[in-house]
């Protein structure tokens, strides 16, 4: 059972995109973007949706918050380790092939640190897991495949850690696979800024109708502060 009492939710719908708050969400709240069944959650984001201030892409997506809805924002320091862990699958991807499915996120500005993605090749009819990361805030970023050979419809893990001494690592794994590690350190001026972990359905395409879109099912979920 996914705990929603964390979280809060973007939906593309208004201008900007609507926000579902963490009460809201964790009482049971759906709609045609997220379903909550028995736990497991289903994220739709078509590609003609609406987008938050200063994104250009529609998302179906979680926010860290604590549970009066409050957003919860941290300081990487401030924790041995700060995870957040995931088991999913993508069962559908938009003309770019591209879904953002979590995200380390900067409270200072719109340069975060990470976002994992997934990039499906519709040649090789087959995706991966790739890290798009900045060592440093305001810097291009950089990328980095984590783990290949990902199909579509195919359960698989992930998680994304950052620790108390600026070492950011993904982990990640299919039923099948031992897990593969991807690392990098982060420049100490990460340091003065403020974090949050988001997860769900950020697809990488504005362009389309309704029809062409992203489908993201979670069925584990967890934030950690440790």
């Amino acid at each position: 059972m996914i705990d929603l009492n964390t979280w809060n939710l973007t939906i593309p719908v208004g201008e900007p995109a609507t926000t579902i708050s963490t009460p809201l969400l964790a009482n049971g709240y759906q709609d045609d973007y997220f379903k909550n069944i028995n736990g497991t959650l289903f994220f739709w984001a078509p590609v003609d949706g609406t987008s938050t201030k200063n994104a250009k892409y529609p998302r179906s997506e979680l926010r860290e918050t604590y549970p009066d809805g409050k957003l919860r924002n941290w300081k990487y320091q401030a924790a041995s380790y700060n995870n957040l862990r995931a088991t999913l699958s993508v069962s559908q991807v938009p003309s770019t092939g591209k879904i953002v499915i979590g995200q380390i996120h900067n409270v200072e500005g719109t340069d975060p640190p990470i976002k994992l993605q997934y990039e499906y090749s519709a040649s090789a009819k087959t995706g991966s897991l790739t890290a798009i990361y900045r060592l440093k805030p305001g810097i291009s970023t950089s990328k980095a495949i984590v783990m290949r050979n990902v199909p579509l419809n195919a359960s698989f893990s992930y998680t994304i850690t950052l620790t108390k001494g600026g070492t950011l690592a993904v982990y990640a794994k299919m039923p099948t696979t031992e897990t593969v590690k991807w690392s990098a350190k982060l420049d100490p001026s990460w340091a003065k800024q403020t974090m949050y972990f988001k997860a769900g359905n950020y697809v990488q395409d504005n362009s389309g109708d309704n029809t062409e879109a992203g489908a993201v099912t979670f069925t584990k979920l967890l934030v950690e502060h440790l």
